[in-house]
């Protein structure tokens, strides 16, 4: 059973985060630490891949499993925010433990999830992702993830891009309000063309109707939860980006466009149990090759660019700049001449 292992590893901490929520105590460390310490010992301390499965006989079971993840999402949300604005009744240690679990899985699974979500064709799949993203005031990016990122990968073109030497502190600001301003470009073009609405104004007014639910919930205290988790995971999707795309630059041609995307401009994580919990955004070049390919179906390859740790590691490194340019750098500079070469 292919998805069994993606099953358990992204599923579990919901039983864990509701207990946290409702219970508190050891439940809100043990929630925190599964997908902080357990996530990265597992990665580092277990040598195991899964191999891609057959799309034809996956697709059914992977879709049911996305649409439980993002259900599982609305309703965490909401014991989330109850749960930190005080409303359940735990001590304010226990509140801080909360709040860390529940951001970090909103932002690794909840989001990684949410962008399976908005690859799919079909309507239902697509507007299910596109409300995960509202949900954490990050609308926009079902625009700019399929309209922006993926057609400029690589490119300056691409907010989402990270030359050699940039740090995150650096990329972040660009990241966010280069996509903000670039999606609503594209999206206004194409609104006036078309005659339709511009879903920034679905956007929008959805991310207020959340605030406003937050504050029917558990007032002030609600909407400061609610915004902090949105913040957090935001974050984290900025720091995965930022990991997966830094320094693998597409050389420009004598006309002005850019060499054809490759799987030397993504790098990927052969980390096991970070790559079942987050439905294995961390193969992330054959992502950018196949878009619409289904999680469990994506492939890890010789020859792809690797990092040396987890994502989650990683992100922590990225926190220090000094460190993460001594790591990275010489890496992303063999990628690029080793693609240089070979072409």
């Amino acid at each position: 059973m292919p998805l069994l292992p993606f099953t358990l590893a992204a599923l579990a901490p919901v039983l864990l985060l509701g207990l946290a929520a409702v219970v508190g105590g050891l439940w809100a460390w043990g929630a925190l630490a599964y997908v902080s310490i357990i996530a990265a010992l597992a990665d580092e301390l277990v040598a195991w891949r899964t191999p891609p499965a057959d799309p034809e006989e996956v697709e059914r079971g992977a879709n049911a499993l996305s649409v439980a993840l993002a259900l599982a999402h609305f309703g965490l949300m909401v014991l989330g925010v109850l749960a930190v604005a005080g409303a359940t009744g735990l001590g304010t240690g226990e509140r801080i433990a909360a709040f860390l679990a529940f951001g970090l899985y909103f932002g690794q699974v909840s989001i990684a999830n949410a962008h399976e979500l908005i690859h799919r064709t079909h309507r239902g799949f697509f507007a299910l992702g596109k409300w995960v993203f509202i949900s954490m005031l990050y609308g926009h990016v079902t625009t700019t993830h399929r309209l922006l990122h993926h057609p400029h990968v690589a490119t300056p073109r691409d907010p989402n891009f990270p030359p050699l030497g940039i740090s995150f502190y650096r990329y972040l600001p660009r990241s966010f309000w280069g996509n903000l301003r670039g999606g609503y470009r594209i999206e206004q073009a194409r609104a006036a063309r078309s005659g339709r609405m511009n879903p920034y104004v679905t956007y929008a007014g959805g991310a207020l109707g959340m605030l406003a639910l937050a504050w029917f919930a558990a007032g002030w205290a609600g909407v400061a939860a609610f915004t902090g988790f949105a913040a957090y995971a935001q974050f984290q999707h900025a720091m995965v980006d930022y990991l997966q795309h830094y320094g693998l630059a597409r050389r420009p041609m004598p006309d002005g466009s850019y060499e054809p995307q490759g799987p030397e401009h993504s790098w990927n994580s052969p980390h096991w149990f970070t790559s079942l919990m987050t439905v294995n955004v961390t193969r992330h070049s054959d992502h950018h090759a196949h878009p619409t390919r289904i999680f469990p179906a994506l492939r890890l390859e010789a020859g792809m660019p690797m990092l040396p740790y987890s994502l989650p590691l990683m992100g922590v490194i990225a926190l220090f700049p000094p460190l993460w340019f001594k790591i990275m750098d010489k890496r992303a500079v063999q990628v690029m001449a080793m693609a240089q070469g070979d072409s």
